[in-house]
């Protein structure tokens, strides 16, 4: 439902650019009448809301974290050294928490938490590295091929 707030128009702006009516919507959106959405119909949906939620959703449900490459035109080595000073002040702040967090012996809820998004920001920034990279130095490389890097670890 948010990617459906997030476009112009709301439901009904959703409903038409979809080609189906606000009823046969929400009827797919709240699983009425025996009815769901398709994953292409949620890409569509996403693609129309200009938003990632369909992707992050999909992401979250598999333990994982959506990461949206950068989409940069004009990009060069300053930009890729930037990313890899974000990495190593992302690195000191995780030890200096880590330090801090376990020197009772316990890491509570809060700290655990502190730490995750701390360490989903590293990736992120790992991947935005990568991307940036291969986008200068790899012009056949296109962000289609550094996403099915992920396929080999599965």
């Amino acid at each position: 439902m948010d990617m459906i707030g997030a476009y112009p128009g709301g439901w009904d702006a959703m409903a038409g650019a979809l080609g189906m009516t606000r009823d046969a919507l929400s009827n797919r959106i709240y699983e009425r009448k025996g009815q769901g959405i398709l994953v292409q119909t949620a890409m569509e949906m996403q693609e129309f809301s200009g938003t990632t939620i369909f992707a992050a959703g999909i992401a979250a449900m598999s333990s994982g974290t959506f990461v949206k490459l950068p989409d940069v035109d004009h990009i060069g080595n300053e930009e890729i050294t930037g990313k890899f000073h974000e990495i190593f002040e992302e690195m000191g702040k995780l030890s200096a928490n880590f330090r801090e967090f376990t020197s009772d012996g316990v890491i509570d809820p809060g700290e655990q938490e502190s730490l995750n998004d701390l360490i989903d920001r590293m990736h992120r920034t790992m991947d935005e590295l990568r991307a940036l990279t291969f986008k200068v130095y790899c012009p056949e490389t296109k962000a289609a091929t550094v996403a099915k890097r992920g396929e080999k670890h599965v």
